[in-house]
């Protein structure tokens, strides 16, 4: 009888922990210009996968305390951070993010808007981006990769003093769309999913600043195999498409 017994036993546990380990919730802490194809993403990965997941927003870097570092610094758990590549390489270096677990997502270049209703100005060379910056009454950037790039190289690339507002935490064309501001740089991605703007462009590719995307397992995380089902899922060929239409470029593999 007990041989019997034990068997079903250990068949009913093996089985509730398959059952547990086939529905698990990811805690997921994501930076703006990947959002737009996370958001697209999680949802079929969910569905495939039966794993739920618990997104958390924030940047890749910056003071705000909703800004990934700091979260994890205040020892917020996170089974995956998608971030800006050197950011997280900066959580890799400082022990807090499996080395192994580092995949490549996608890239992400910089575009600038106006205000829906507003001239569509011409930005496809040099000389035309610099008249149009040096025109705006006023000029917003993020207080992320891209706008740490605005600040303090794309201006001086282009010979004109320094200009404009770094914007904390909210998207850059949402200040645009409210006409606080009459020109918006940030990574395109970012603009794209905002209503209420015109996206004029991406800025010339000789001024371009091209921010690589990429994702991370942190050490501590709750549940590391799912997470890496996940960053497979993300980086994976099918998900391109989705990736490219949210004003993305796919990373060469």
């Amino acid at each position: 009888m007990m041989k019997p017994l034990l068997t079903a036993l250990t068949a009913l546990a093996l089985g509730a922990l398959a059952l547990t380990a086939q529905a698990e919730e990811l805690k997921v802490m994501t930076s703006g210009g990947f959002t737009a194809a996370y958001k697209l993403l999680g949802p079929q990965y969910a569905k495939q996968s039966g794993d739920s997941l618990d997104t958390i927003l924030g940047p890749s870097m910056g003071k705000a305390p909703e800004a990934i570092p700091n979260r994890l610094a205040r020892g917020e758990h996170a089974d995956v951070v998608i971030m800006v590549g050197y950011a997280l390489d900066d959580l890799i270096k400082q022990g807090k993010v499996d080395p192994a677990s580092r995949v490549e997502l996608a890239d992400s270049r910089i575009g600038l808007v106006v205000k829906d209703g507003a001239p569509k100005p011409a930005i496809g060379t040099d000389a035309e981006l610099k008249a149009v910056l040096l025109k705006a009454k006023s000029v917003a950037y993020s207080d992320s990769a891209s706008g740490v790039y605005v600040e303090k190289e794309l201006f001086k690339k282009l010979g004109m003093p320094a200009k404009g507002t770094m914007v904390e935490r909210i998207p850059v064309a949402e200040k645009v769309a409210k006409g606080d501001y009459e020109v918006g740089l940030q990574q395109v991605a970012e603009l794209l999913p905002v209503p209420g703007v015109t996206y004029v462009g991406k800025i010339p590719e000789d001024v371009q600043s091209v921010t690589r995307f990429a994702a991370g397992i942190p050490v501590n995380a709750e549940h590391p195999t799912q997470a890496k089902a996940l960053l497979r899922y993300l980086a994976s060929p099918e998900a391109q498409p989705v990736v490219q239409s949210t004003g993305l470029d796919s990373v060469s593999h």
